[in-house]
């Protein structure tokens, strides 16, 4: 883990920033008590998405746009009887064209 709780100038969050190897990681947690509401990952809305992208942007602006490629995950975590269990979802969503390095 890099950061926790980046907030971006203007605009934008990102729960958790880290790497995996070569790939710099964009984290949103999402924890629920139930799934009555819906699975936790169906709270990470278009408009959710796009604060995360603004972050992010704003992550990689502090970098100088370095060339890496870039991932966004979502980690459920269901908090029931006082445990909780975390559940992670790799490219829970695809970042914009811009964004992706081959």
């Amino acid at each position: 883990m890099l950061y926790r709780n980046f907030r971006a100038p203007g605009g934008g969050e990102v729960d958790i920033v880290g790497r995996e190897g070569e790939v710099l990681v964009f984290v949103e947690v999402k924890t629920r008590s139930s799934s009555e509401h819906g699975a936790p990952v169906e709270a990470v809305t278009k408009e959710k998405q796009r604060l995360i992208l603004r972050g992010a942007l704003a992550w990689l602006r502090l970098l100088g746009h370095p060339p890496i490629p870039v991932r966004f995950d979502v980690v459920e975590v269901y908090h029931r009887a006082g445990q909780f269990e975390p559940h992670l979802i790799r490219n829970a969503f695809t970042p914009p064209e811009y964004l992706r390095v081959e």
